[in-house]
């Protein structure tokens, strides 16, 4: 397959094409900034509209969208809360323009979300068909999801909603290893919010899966199938390293380090992977502690 990736320097999108690349595919980079000569990289301006590099879409097998701001890299200012918002609603937007620019797209597109869509909903099992929430973060799913739905009048349409993508490179597991490795983690307020996570391993599985997959389309909850409260994450996280999980965050200090942000933080979202495991989708990290062991090791 020829795919076309926007947000492929990102945490996911390296794993993505290192392995789509690795099982065969041909994957090529939208970037504002490619690098000089480059043959797998095209350069694009995702302002909400299509340029020349659009007639790179023409005859591709797939057109991946992971591009946007990284959501808990920094506080959310007004400025921030603004670039989450532009760097998703605006690259997808020019995404689907580029889509209606050629007369052979590629046969699907699968555009990112989070199940933050969801909102804050306590123990309430959800799956893809749960109503979404009306919190920053829910708002900000929904309109970036309702970006790409008009490309399904051209193509295949998948969303993937990922939970927590675990993997020592980047991501929330990165930045909670320091403490716990040095026998100072544990649980964030009470403890009892789910946090939805999923092995980077399968995160990247479950999307080449949906671009091969005729049948995939709509929405997919991107996380393992068992979510898991945060007190259970702390603790399986303790078991993995060896060191105790027994300093709990309290939620007024952690509201003080990252301001509102640490609202969704403290809320959570049960959500499972019913649409994917109901076509066949398989885990190959389904347990949490087999997860942590294996990225650990």
């Amino acid at each position: 397959m020829r795919v076309l990736l926007a947000g492929g320097s990102g945490f996911l999108g390296r794993a993505l094409q290192s392995t789509l690349r690795a099982h065969g595919h041909s994957v090529a980079v939208l970037t504002r900034t490619p690098r000089p000569g480059a043959t797998d990289q095209i350069a694009w301006k995702p302002d909400g509209t299509a340029g020349a590099w659009a007639q790179s879409l023409e005859g591709a097998d797939a057109l991946v969208n992971l591009a946007g701001e990284g959501i808990a890299d920094r506080r959310w200012s007004v400025a921030r809360k603004q670039a989450l918002r532009s760097s998703r609603i605006l690259s997808t937007r020019s995404l689907v323009a580029a889509l209606r620019q050629v007369s052979r797209p590629p046969a699907v597109f699968t555009s990112g979300s989070a199940v933050g869509y969801y909102g804050p909903r306590g123990d309430e099992l959800l799956t893809e068909a749960s109503p979404s929430g009306t919190d920053f973060l829910a708002t900000l799913c929904v309109d970036w999801e309702r970006e790409a739905e008009p490309a399904a009048a051209l193509t295949r349409v998948a969303i993937v909603r990922s939970g927590l993508v675990l993997h020592p490179e980047g991501g929330a597991l990165r930045s909670m290893l320091p403490p716990f490795r040095f026998g100072i983690g544990g649980r964030l307020g009470s403890g009892d919010q789910y946090m939805p996570w999923i092995h980077r391993a399968d995160w990247v599985a479950l999307v080449e899966w949906i671009i091969t997959t005729d049948v995939a389309h709509g929405a997919f909850n991107g996380t393992a199938p068992p979510p898991v409260t945060n007190a259970e994450f702390s603790r399986a996280l303790g078991r993995a390293l060896r060191r105790p999980a027994i300093f709990p965050v309290p939620g007024f200090a952690l509201r003080a380090m990252v301001g509102e942000l640490a609202d969704s933080l403290l809320t959570g979202q049960r959500a499972v992977p019913a649409r994917a495991e109901a076509l066949g989708f398989r885990f190959g990290f389904p347990s949490l502690d087999e997860a942590l062991r294996d990225l650990l090791n």
